[in-house]
């Protein structure tokens, strides 16, 4: 004989009959339920939507004005870039399938000033403390009468920032863990870690021609800080700096043919106010590659060395460079 035992209804089981796994999953429903309850409005949404994020390319105000006073909000340089990180929520490791097409020859474009759209007859667009100040009009004066001293002429380093403005050939090599910017004079080379490490601690910092630069990507934009330079001037006619110059850049290709950087220049020393400028670099047409970057060895041009002239100033010796040009001295 069968004997047949009848489930009681659900809504007879007492909770007391729960077992251990049911009632946690009870508990937690009940938990959640009175959460949900007691959240405030503002709370909910927060913790529904996610921190916004700005495009890269959406980083530099479009109006040179607010460009400048994004650089004015800011005390240092750390703070903007760490306000441009923050932006981008952090940034973005590079994808070897995604990556910004920054090959072939480039050139800057302007004229031999720091400062693009400096005037011509203007001192500087820099807001300067007194002493570099007096110091531009001190070397001004001096160029107006043939008397000038570049440190290239004695095959120094331009350095950084001055790197940025410097002529001749450059390529811009992208790569996931960091970017090569280099320059033909001189054989200049900047290295940008954007791998996610920081600048060395400062009892390993040291003044270097080019700093330390460390950066990341937010799309195809590259966001740059520069620091532990080696003081010197902007340009041959511009402002000197110190070796407390911090800068921030931020690097795109505007154009299939350009490719644009926003500068702002940080100097406590020489600065009354952050600096911005912006630098363009245009492509060189070079469809049959036949244009090379050569290696650049100060040493070998035979015009390097300088005389005094009977004026009192100073020139290269023996300025030509054919037998053509030598035959008709």
């Amino acid at each position: 004989m069968s004997v047949v035992t009848r489930r009681p209804p659900r809504e007879s089981v007492a909770p007391a009959m729960l077992g251990g796994r049911q009632m946690l999953c009870a508990a937690a429903l009940l938990a959640a339920a009175l959460g949900a309850c007691t959240r405030g409005p503002e709370q909910t949404e927060s913790a529904a939507a996610p921190a916004a994020r700005t495009p890269g390319a959406a980083l530099v105000p479009a109006e040179r004005d607010a460009r400048v006073a994004l650089g004015l909000r800011h005390g240092n340089a750390q703070e903007l870039f760490e306000s441009f990180r923050n932006a981008t929520a952090g940034g973005a490791s590079l994808d070897l399938a995604d990556m910004p097409d920054w090959t072939g020859l480039w050139q800057r474009v302007g004229p031999p000033l720091f400062d693009p759209e400096q005037k011509p007859g203007e001192l500087t667009t820099a807001k300067l403390k007194p002493e570099p100040l007096a110091d531009l009009q001190r070397r001004r004066e001096l160029s107006a009468q043939g008397v000038e001293y570049d440190p290239l002429s004695n095959c120094s380093a331009p350095g950084f920032p001055r790197w940025l403005a410097i002529p001749f050939l450059r390529e811009f090599i992208v790569t996931p863990t960091q970017t090569l910017l280099f320059s033909e004079t001189m054989n200049n080379l900047r290295r940008v870690y954007t791998d996610g490490r920081g600048h060395p601690p400062a009892e390993d910092a040291y003044p270097l021609h080019y700093g330390d630069s460390i950066g990341f990507w937010a799309d195809q934009t590259l966001v740059i800080h520069t620091n532990q330079v080696t003081a010197g001037i902007f340009h041959r006619n511009d402002p000197i700096y110190s070796d407390q110059l911090e800068a921030v850049e931020v690097w795109n290709k505007s154009a299939p043919d350009t490719v644009t950087a926003d500068v702002w220049i940080y100097d406590p020393e020489t600065l009354l106010e952050p600096w911005y400028v912006q630098q363009t670099y245009k492509q060189v047409p070079n469809p049959d590659a036949i244009v090379r970057i050569a290696y650049w060895y100060c040493g070998e041009n035979p015009n390097n060395t300088v005389v005094e002239t009977g004026e009192g100033t100073s020139q290269f010796k023996d300025f030509t460079f054919t037998d053509k040009d030598d035959a008709k001295k």
